[in-house]
């Protein structure tokens, strides 16, 4: 059974910077791509950034690109996503995921992050 935990989250002024953990269990970590995703409520849920398995390659949203970095790290079944020069349209929950880009399979259950102006 594939698991997946955030933590991280929290508020921030605008301008500062946040680091979200994703840990995975169940599953061959390094052979996977995972992705974060956000969401704000009565929105639908957006792919902000995803890396993926063997050789990892990055994608990013338009939005968040120069700012934010999805990194992970094999040996400890994690993914991390570095958000530097957050701004209040980065407010949201933040989802970690595994699957396809098109298709996310499993989801972890959200880190809120909330940015003041």
């Amino acid at each position: 059974q594939v698991q997946l935990m955030e933590s991280g989250g929290g508020t921030v002024q605008a301008g500062e910077s946040l680091k979200l953990s994703c840990v995975a269990s169940g599953l061959r970590f390094h052979n996977f791509r995972l992705s974060w995703y956000r969401q704000v409520p009565g929105e639908e849920r957006e792919l902000v950034a995803s890396i993926s398995g063997g050789t990892p390659e990055a994608y990013y949203t338009d939005s968040v690109k120069g700012r934010f970095v999805i990194a992970r790290d094999n040996d400890k079944n994690t993914i991390y996503l570095t958000m530097n020069d957050l701004q209040p349209a980065d407010t949201a929950i933040y989802y970690c995921a595994q699957g396809s880009l098109s298709t996310p399979v499993h989801w972890g259950q959200g880190a809120q992050v909330t940015v003041s102006s």
